[in-house]
């Protein structure tokens, strides 16, 4: 179970970080990237927890 939060929290930094690079590249949607990653991330950290609750989809 470790194994899966480690990798939840790496694939949620990666999505964040590729995603602030796309903003500047025209072929890739940054922000869809930056959200996902924040959803992974939110089940992690109570402060992106808040942010994710403030959005409204």
């Amino acid at each position: 179970m470790v194994y899966i939060k480690i990798l939840k929290v790496t694939i949620g930094l990666i999505l964040i970080f590729i995603g602030v690079v796309a903003f500047f590249l025209p072929i890739i949607p940054g922000f869809v990237l930056v959200i996902a990653g924040m959803f992974l991330l939110g089940t992690k950290m109570e402060e992106i927890k808040g942010w994710i609750k403030k959005l409204k989809f």
